[in-house]
């Protein structure tokens, strides 16, 4: 059952995220484990065909207007009239009242480093011009709690594996908590969230599972979000962008320990993390 401060938590017992299938084992032995499904999903904007994403398949109104926000083709003025989910066609078809047209932008396509072949269109640096992030506190205490909880909520991960996880927070509680194939689709899940719930973003925390590179730390600053955390470790460039834009950046969160490459001023360390109990190691079903 979702814990109490979560709006959206994983569903593990959803049956048409995972699939049962049969193998042996190195004894030869017959096992049966759950697996992850990956479906296509076909992105439009108004009449114009954007990209197919590769998802698990849930929430993919969020994930079609994370994504169009987040490649800048959704202004934050722009007025959406509709969003059509169709399962049987795999699509989803975002509606505005601003006419758009994006042919020249889909030309000139980039393909990053995110699981499930992550593709963004135009200039990466695009609309990071003048971003300045808010100045947020982050404590310790509030890192190491976050962890706790998310490490031991039920989630795809901890049942089937081959996933990544991304949780919105506010100080010590998450809140909107995505899992996908590609942690860029579980980021753009929750701006999707974000933009149709009217949420805020100054007071908000990102937390991944999955490496802190170029594409999610410009994700993480365009939805205005100041502080972005990540079990995993991170890229040269990744680091660079959060220190141009003001965004705290901490990484490689085991135990007591993480790592602050970014924003360190703003880190307040209230908590000892000689009093932080280490995690006992999870079930991770490969």
């Amino acid at each position: 059952m979702p814990k109490p401060s979560y709006i959206i938590s994983p569903d593990p017992r959803a049956c048409d995220l995972t699939r049962a299938v049969s193998g042996r084992d190195q004894n030869g032995v017959e096992q049966q484990i759950n697996v992850v499904e990956e479906r296509p999903l076909t992105i439009y904007l108004n009449k114009q065909e954007i990209v197919t994403a590769m998802t698990i398949g849930d929430y993919p109104e969020y994930l079609a207007v994370g994504y169009l926000r987040n490649q800048g083709m959704l202004v934050p003025d722009d007025e959406i009239t509709g969003i059509d989910f169709d399962a049987e066609v795999e699509s989803v078809v975002v509606r505005t009242v601003r006419k758009t047209d994006y042919e020249d932008k889909l030309k000139k396509k980039t393909r990053t480093s995110g699981c499930a072949v992550g593709t963004v269109f135009g200039d990466m640096m695009e609309g990071l011009e003048g971003v300045a992030l808010p100045q947020a506190e982050l404590r310790t205490s509030w890192l190491y709690a976050l962890v706790h909880e998310i490490n031991t909520t039920p989630s795809l991960y901890l049942q089937a594996g081959a996933i990544h996880g991304t949780v919105l927070c506010r100080q010590a509680a998450p809140l909107v908590y995505m899992e996908d194939v590609g942690r860029h689709n579980a980021v753009d899940k929750i701006a999707g969230w974000m933009v149709l719930e009217g949420a805020t973003a100054a007071d908000k925390i990102l937390y991944t599972t999955g490496r802190l590179t170029s594409e999610m730390v410009i994700k993480t600053a365009l939805m205005g979000i100041p502080v972005l955390a990540s079990r995993s470790g991170f890229t040269a460039w990744g680091v660079e962008i959060a220190r141009q834009t003001g965004l705290t950046l901490i990484g490689r969160m085991r135990g007591q320990r993480f790592i602050c490459l970014s924003g360190e001023a703003r880190l307040i360390r209230d908590k000892d993390p000689k009093l932080v109990q280490v995690e006992q190691k999870r079930d991770r079903r490969r």
